[in-house]
């Protein structure tokens, strides 16, 4: 059986991450390569609003993940050969360094992302303060 990876931070894990899982595990044994915590803060400027390790567990539950090992943020060869991996599956955003024959890009699921999430969020709580602030 074929070894996929699929790397992703998850940081707000939501149905785009399910579908490119999915449409992974139709390849073979799906491996996430799941950004830390530490590569997070320093590539994203943030702490993730769920750990590494809850992030993982969530992960783990997914039908569709076999297995789930910390990555940094960016991916090359050496990794891949590490983890014995046959095929990398991202979206058409990749910026892994790795060989094309190693690598199948799938379309990003429309109008969802972590960042769109998290932009929700904020913009729901900072109108519930405005809301807040008038009423007192």
């Amino acid at each position: 059986m074929k070894r996929i990876m699929v790397d992703m931070s998850a940081t707000l894990i939501h149905h785009g991450h399910v579908r490119i899982l999915q449409k992974a595990k139709e390849h073979g044994y799906v491996i996430v390569a799941l950004t830390t915590d530490d590569e997070i803060i320093s590539k994203k400027g943030y702490v993730p609003e769920l750990t590494y390790e809850q992030r993982k567990e969530v992960l783990e539950s997914i039908r569709y993940v076999d297995e789930v090992v910390p990555s940094k943020w960016l991916l090359d060869e050496a990794y891949l050969d590490q983890h014995k991996v046959d095929l990398l599956v991202h979206g058409h955003d990749n910026s892994n360094q790795v060989n094309e024959k190693r690598l199948l890009i799938l379309p990003r699921t429309n109008g969802i992302s972590s960042t769109l999430l998290r932009s929700r969020v904020l913009d729901a709580l900072s109108s519930i303060m405005k809301k807040e602030s008038k009423d007192l």
